[in-house]
């Protein structure tokens, strides 16, 4: 009996916390077929007859199209590519603390956590200065390095806790083997760790394409201009009508990927969480 009040309490929780989850990005996906006259009822779906895919034509072949999908693109490559720097890194970084005995090794993950909660607001207007006196403002560059300070530390995280769970012995027996402290990383400890490695590079991806403070300070065209950034930017048809249609959306189409990500790879995450996790 016990038993079964707790799966039933457990149930209740689980639908409770994925209505709470869930509901803003409802609410989003049926504003963003609502059509302008539409947008002010207090009904939470569209009027019966209303319903139009209006406001996903004026974002991808309509007059917001340059704006998005220029967006798009920028974000699409800038995440990409800080994503995969970051992963490099942390992993070369992690393993290090992970596996070698330095001076320091403490403070390298002090440090990297400090630059993890550290507020970015605070960093933004010296940034912008220094970007714009050495020409990396308004660059992919310009947005890619600041993106290391919010992916790596928690990619050096992530990957130190799963290192210290991977047998010693593995990469000590590759060694009696012949192989060199490269080749045993490489060939033996890599391919054990690609589950965390790619839950890191999942997070890290994340964490990237939902900036928009780094997007709105350090750009000012759509040279580099991501898409959070790029929404702040979407007109209506008029200067009295909000945008709030293409808004919605632009936003369900950039959530896409994520989901997409999230639900193809999510035994894989799991999996990469979980064994990092528990100690060995």
């Amino acid at each position: 009996m016990t038993s079964t009040k707790s799966k039933v309490l457990w149930g209740i929780v689980t639908v409770l916390v994925l209505v709470y989850a869930l509901f803003p990005v409802a609410s989003i996906l049926s504003t963003s077929f609502k059509a302008p006259s539409d947008l002010t009822n207090q009904r939470f779906l569209p009027s019966p007859g209303q319903a139009t895919t209006g406001n996903y034509e004026q974002i991808l072949v309509g007059d917001a199209q340059g704006l998005f999908l220029t967006a798009l693109r920028n974000s699409i490559g800038i995440c990409l590519i800080a994503t995969f720097i970051a992963v490099v890194l942390a992993t070369l970084c992690a393993y290090a603390i992970a596996r070698l005995d330095f001076p320091g090794k403490k403070l390298v993950l002090t440090t990297a956590l400090a630059v993890s909660i550290f507020p970015v607001i605070s960093i933004v207007t010296p940034l912008f200065n220094l970007w714009r006196s050495i020409g990396l403002y308004d660059t992919w560059p310009g947005l890619i390095i600041p993106y290391l300070s919010l992916t790596l530390p928690i990619s050096i995280w992530t990957l130190a806790a799963f290192f210290r769970q991977i047998p010693w012995e593995l990469e000590q027996a590759a060694q009696v083997d012949g192989a060199t402290t490269w080749q045993a990383f490489r060939k033996a400890i890599v391919p054990l760790a690609a589950p965390g490695v790619f839950t890191t590079a999942i997070i890290a991806f994340f964490i990237a394409w939902n900036d928009f403070v780094y997007g709105i300070s350090l750009t000012s065209t759509e040279a580099a201009r991501p898409v959070p950034a790029a929404l702040a930017f979407f007109t209506g048809a008029s200067q009295f009508e909000a945008p709030t249609g293409a808004i919605s959306a632009a936003a369900i189409i950039v959530t896409i990927p994520v989901v997409v990500l999230v639900l193809a790879f999510q035994r894989q995450i799991v999996s990469g969480l979980t064994q990092g996790a528990v100690k060995g």
